[in-house]
């Protein structure tokens, strides 16, 4: 490419990522001339995209520093659980500006409770304090394997209904029947991925960008992975990497997991399986937040299965790690307390050779439950951002 097809967009890029904050920077990285440069800002500019600041100054006039206005637009998140879900608006830096929680049983089906999410949305708006043409995008993180490039959610274990359902559009138009259009007319952008995908962009982006191959292990009501290689989710062909819990286990053949299969991980350790166990212990527990409750609460029973779980995922988790060699291995989701980890760990070091855990950090969430809003929005923001889409809205905002 030569310095002339370098575009706004891509000036953008360069800014975002800190590689270049000044004008000067950007002529440097990219060979452009200074009025180029200044003609290619000029449309951030216009766009409202983004914030000049003074840079320190070296002996003559300050330098004006550019960075992506987090203000300028906003985004609505949500996380959809089993049984409950969290909806947010954030800035475009993950500032959290109104959140609400409340139920909604996956098992209703698509249409209903995605109608019921965007009923939420009019009052998050109104008590994130923007306005509704401020939202830029959706970002909805679900709890199944998601085919990104379509959006739609691919043979989902416990998501009854939702197979190869068209999220992205029914999702559009219960927005659109609630709020209004878009910030830029038409349908609003909706991005939907899998919640330990999107829980691992959050958490990677937070506190663990130095790390290039990290691996999130959210243990909630099933079992499923996330993985950022080289600041980016890894998701294989369609969506399916990371499913760990539908790995088999040679020695538990009787359990019957949700996915129609016997003898899955998700059957054995998952939250949904301990629920179960424990129910036939006597407790009241259907879920990964009800065995969660009672961990909480240091039930002796929920301890004992919780760190026999933490062993037969330290099983699987030995051969992701080998295959992966991981700088941080995270876990997240209603189990991982310190009972899972203990028992993740016991089965780790035991399957694994030194060399492959030397420089690994096994390490707990530090995002929590905000996990899954947070990199909902952090995929909005780099998707409509990224260099060609940013040229495309702004071809748009132009016209």
């Amino acid at each position: 490419m030569t310095p002339n097809q370098v575009s706004a967009g891509e000036l953008l890029q360069l800014i975002r990522s800190g590689r270049a904050n000044t004008r000067a920077d950007l002529q440097r990285a990219t060979g452009l001339s200074r009025s180029t440069v200044g003609q290619r800002l000029d449309l951030l500019d216009r766009a409202g995209w983004l914030r000049h600041t003074t840079g320190t100054s070296t002996g003559g006039r300050p330098s004006d520093r550019l960075v992506l206005d987090p203000s300028h637009a906003a985004v609505i998140a949500a996380d959809l659980e089993t049984r409950h879900a969290r909806a947010a608006v954030l800035d475009l830096a993950g500032t959290l500006l109104a959140e609400h929680t409340g139920p909604l049983h996956i098992d209703q089906g698509p249409d209903e409770v995605l109608d019921q999410l965007a009923g939420w949305f009019p009052d998050l708006i109104t008590a994130a304090g923007i306005d509704a043409a401020d939202v830029c995008g959706i970002g909805l993180s679900v709890p199944g394997p998601v085919d990104w490039d379509t959006g739609r959610v691919v043979e989902p274990p416990i998501m009854p209904g939702w197979d190869q359902y068209p999220i992205r559009e029914r999702l559009q138009k219960a927005y659109a029947d609630h709020v209004g259009p878009s910030l830029e007319g038409g349908p609003v952008s909706v991005f939907v991925d899998n919640d330990a995908n999107l829980m691992a962009l959050a958490e990677h982006q937070a506190n663990h960008r130095d790390c290039s191959a990290f691996v999130l292990v959210k243990v909630s009501t099933g079992i499923g992975a996330g993985v950022v290689v080289s600041d980016s989710i890894y998701r294989g062909i369609d969506g399916g990497a990371g499913d760990i819990g539908h790995i088999r286990l040679h020695d538990h053949s009787d359990a019957l997991c949700m996915c129609g299969a016997h003898g899955c991980l998700a059957a054995v350790a998952s939250g949904g399986a301990l629920a179960r166990e424990l129910a036939g212990l006597g407790a009241e527990t259907r879920s990964g937040s009800d065995v969660k409750a009672l961990l909480a609460k240091g039930d002796p029973d929920a301890i004992r299965l919780a760190r026999e779980a933490g062993r037969r995922a330290g099983e699987v988790l030995a051969t992701v790690v080998t295959l992966l060699n991981p700088g941080v291995l995270m876990l997240a989701g209603d189990l991982a307390g310190a009972p899972f980890m203990t028992g993740v760990r016991e089965l780790l070091y035991q399957r694994t050779i030194p060399r492959t855990t030397a420089h690994l950090q096994v390490v707990t969430s530090r995002l929590g439950d905000h996990a899954g809003v947070i990199g909902a929005a952090a995929m909005v923001v780099e998707s409509l951002y990224a260099p060609a889409c940013a040229d495309e809205r702004l071809n748009r905002i132009a016209q």
